[in-house]
C-alpha cells in the first residue's frame, strides 16, 4: 500500500513522526459491562491520527464484544490493550457497524477474533477498503503505518441475537451508508448507533440517502422511549443519556435537505449554495462549515436534477 503524503500535510506528518503515536485511549464506563472510547469531534489530521470516532465494547459472559475497531492498526492494538486492562475475558466478536474507514481499519489487531458486519458492509470494505486506507495515509501520515484492510467474514442479520451470552438487538438499517448496523444492548439499555447518530459534531454524508437516514432515526428514537433505555452512544461525539444525538442529527439532516431544495428551486448553482450561511443552531458545531460544503458536493446534484424535473 502506498504511503505518499501531499506536501500540504508533509510538515505536520513529519512532526507526528517524532511523537509516540499513542492515542491515549481511556475507556468510559457507560453502564455495567459497557464501555466506550470517545474520539475527538474533528476532521482527520496528522495531529489526531484519525481518532475522531467512538468505539466500544460489551463485557459478556462468554467474552468481549467489540463495536468498531478504529482508524488504524495502531488504534486497534491500543484499543485491545485498553480493553484487557478493564476485563481479561477473551475476545468473542468484533462488529463493524458500516464501511467507513475510521470504523474498520483497526481490524488487523483483532485478526484472531471473528470479525462480523452486515453483508453490504462486508462488500463495501472489500471493494473500497484499500482506497479508504490510502486516503487516511494521506490525511494522518504515519499513524497508519502497517495498516492493511482486513475484511470481516461473518455476515450479520438484524434481529435479537445472543452473542457470547449477551442478548443484543441488531438493527439492520441504512441512510448514512447503504448498510448501517445499530446495536442495542438490552441488558444495560445502551444503544450504539454507529454513524446514524452524531452529537456535538456535524454529520458526514459521502454515501448518504437523507430520506432513508431520517427513517432510520425514527427506528432508533423509538428505542429510547422503551422501558430500560439508559444511554445513546453516537458514532461521533459524547455519550448521551437521552435521544439528544438522534434529535440533533435529525435537525441537521432536515435543515440540510430543506436548504439544498431551496437553493435548487431558487436557481442557485453549487458554488452559490456552498456560500450560503449556516443557521445559528448549527454554526457553532465543530466542522459544520466544512461538512456543509462537502454535503453540498455530495447531495446537491441530485437535488438540482429533481428540482429541474430532469430524469435521474
Amino acid at each position: 500500500m502506498k504511503r505518499w503524503l501531499p506536501l500540504a500535510f508533509l510538515g505536520v506528518a513529519l512532526a507526528a513522526a517524532g511523537a509516540d503515536f499513542d492515542y491515549r485511549l481511556s475507556a468510559e464506563r457507560v453502564a455495567d459491562d459497557v464501555h466506550v472510547f470517545v474520539g475527538k469531534t474533528e476532521d482527520f489530521t496528522p495531529a489526531n491520527g484519525g481518532n475522531i470516532v467512538n468505539t466500544g465494547f460489551i463485557v459478556a459472559p462468554g467474552g468481549i464484544v467489540v463495536i468498531d475497531s478504529g482508524p488504524s492498526r495502531r488504534y486497534g492494538e491500543q484499543m485491545r490493550r485498553a480493553i484487557a486492562a478493564v476485563d481479561g475475558r477473551p475476545l468473542a466478536l468484533v462488529i463493524n457497524t458500516h464501511h467507513h474507514p475510521d470504523h474498520f481499519l483497526g481490524n488487523q489487531a483483532f485478526a484472531d477474533t471473528p470479525l462480523a458486519a452486515l453483508p453490504a458492509t462486508i462488500e463495501g470494505i472489500a471493494s473500497d477498503g484499500n482506497a479508504f486506507a490510502e486516503n487516511l495515509y494521506r490525511l494522518t501520515g504515519d499513524w497508519m503505518a502497517g495498516t492493511e484492510v482486513l475484511v470481516p467474514k461473518q455476515a450479520l442479520a438484524g434481529g435479537r441475537q445472543e452473542i457470547a451470552g449477551r442478548r443484543l438487538r441488531l438493527l439492520a438499517l441504512d441512510g448514512h451508508t447503504g448498510a448501517d448496523l445499530a446495536i442495542y444492548d438490552e441488558a444495560s439499555g445502551v444503544l450504539f448507533t454507529g454513524d446514524l447518530g452524531f452529537f456535538g459534531r456535524a454529520p458526514t454524508t459521502p454515501h448518504a440517502d437523507v430520506s432513508r437516514w431520517l427513517a432510520a432515526l425514527d427506528t432508533l428514537e423509538a428505542i429510547t422511549r422503551e422501558p430500560g433505555f439508559r444511554a445513546v452512544v453516537p458514532g461521533h461525539g459524547p455519550v448521551a443519556r437521552d435521544a439528544a444525538p438522534l434529535r440533533q442529527t435529525r435537525a441537521w439532516l432536515n435543515w440540510l435537505q430543506m436548504a439544498l431544495r431551496r437553493s435548487a428551486e431558487g436557481g442557485l448553482d453549487m458554488n452559490e449554495t456552498m456560500a450560503q450561511p449556516l443557521p445559528a443552531e448549527f454554526a457553532g458545531l465543530p466542522v459544520a462549515a466544512s461538512e456543509y460544503r462537502r454535503s453540498v458536493g455530495h447531495l446537491f446534484p441530485a437535488v438540482e436534477r429533481e428540482a429541474l424535473g430532469a430524469p435521474r
